[in-house]
């Protein structure tokens, strides 16, 4: 059995999404475009990794990116034969999990580059790498300007092999901000040293999806799309990429019931009816990953026409405000998505609640069924 609310993914949307990107960065470099790598990292963005990870390889991704060691695990145990990526900390993980799975890890600190040297050695294997360089975010990596100090032990290892490099760009969404720019520059000299130091990486990454659209002398040798894949542009940017949003979030209308004047719904009491109003009862709520600040703030799509949220977003339900339309039982909503020629897109619902696409879409709960289609 499904529940009423479902996420409908297109995995052809997505194949579609993959190729559009790659035309584009050889449209836009035909001399040398970059490779990509394809960020399936948080169950894909919410969308579901397993799936989404054999799709991304049968449209032709050869480098799929995950959070940490598990994630890539469950690629693996998919089916997903590509290289995977591992992004995060390693230090403190179950590094066995690298050899069993046959992952590439990130080596961004001091500590997680001996305890990879230890377990290549007790595997007796040459393990490839890619190195992690902190440009200034503060985050993961060897700091930018350390290497000389951090980065000799790493290198002259004798199970492990430098494969790439690569960093994180804080600001890449924020034009305004002239924190990209330093960080490109410190890139680019981190990489001269590292070279200086005996370093021969195959190739270089650094650019998200933003930084994609943003400033193509961060592209290198490979480029990181995560949201864009997904059919969803990083606000505040636009794009002349043809993409097309994977998931739908539907449910149906469970209830359908009058309002006095001067009535509450919902929890708390946040909303009192000025006049005689119709609620729709749809059974999707905060357990399924939808935000409290939707009420009030948010609309859900009924009979092709935008129904607010009103009272509270509750549990396992919200309400919608469907006054004067004719509404029954078992309609369908649709929560993100289209329906007629009305749309609710993540970025609108993001903006609404003050948050990010990239939260919207990656909280949506497992008792969320995906239907892949």
């Amino acid at each position: 059995m499904i529940r009423p609310t479902t996420a409908r993914i297109d995995l052809a949307a997505l194949q579609s999404n993959y190729r559009q990107i790659v035309r584009f960065l050889a449209r836009e470099r035909p001399a040398s475009p970059p490779g990509t790598i394809a960020v399936v990292k948080a169950n894909a963005y919410g969308h579901g990794s397993a799936q989404v990870g054999r799709a991304l390889e049968e449209a032709g991704a050869d480098l799929l990116a995950c959070a940490d060691i598990e994630e890539g695990a469950a690629l693996r145990a998919a089916g997903v034969r590509a290289e995977v990526l591992v992004f995060g900390a390693l230090s403190v993980s179950d590094l066995d999990g690298l050899f069993d799975c046959e992952l590439t890890p990130t080596i961004s600190t001091p500590g997680a580059a001996r305890a990879v040297e230890a377990a290549a050695a007790r595997y007796q294997r040459r393990l490839r790498y890619h190195l992690k360089i902190d440009t200034g975010m503060n985050r993961l990596g060897f700091r930018f300007d350390n290497l000389r100090r951090t980065l000799p032990e790493l290198l002259s290892s004798n199970h492990l092999q430098l494969d790439a490099v690569y960093t994180h760009f804080a600001t890449a969404d924020d034009v305004r901000s002239g924190v990209f720019d330093s960080q490109r520059t410190r890139f680019e000299q981190a990489i001269a040293e590292i070279g200086a130091m005996g370093g021969r990486p195959r190739y270089r990454h650094a650019a998200n999806s933003a930084a994609l659209l943003r400033d193509s002398r961060v592209w290198f040798d490979r480029v990181r799309p995560g949201l864009l894949l997904y059919g969803i542009v990083p606000p505040p940017l636009a794009s002349t990429i043809s993409l097309t949003p994977v998931m739908t979030l539907v449910s149906k209308v469970v209830a359908v019931k009058g309002m006095r004047p001067g009535e509450i719904t919902g929890y708390g009491a946040r909303f009192t009816s000025e006049g005689p109003m119709t609620i729709a009862i749809v059974p999707a709520g905060y357990a399924d990953g939808l935000d409290l600040r939707l009420a009030g703030r948010g609309s859900v799509l009924i009979r092709g026409r935008r129904a607010p949220i009103v009272g509270s977003v509750c549990m396992d339900m919200l309400m919608a405000d469907v006054t004067g339309t004719d509404v029954s039982p078992g309609d369908e909503v649709v929560i993100i998505g289209a329906q007629g020629d009305e749309r609710v897109d993540v970025r609108e619902m993001a903006a609404g609640i003050g948050t990010i696409p990239w939260e919207v879409v990656c909280r949506l709960g497992l008792r969320i069924e995906r239907v892949y289609g």
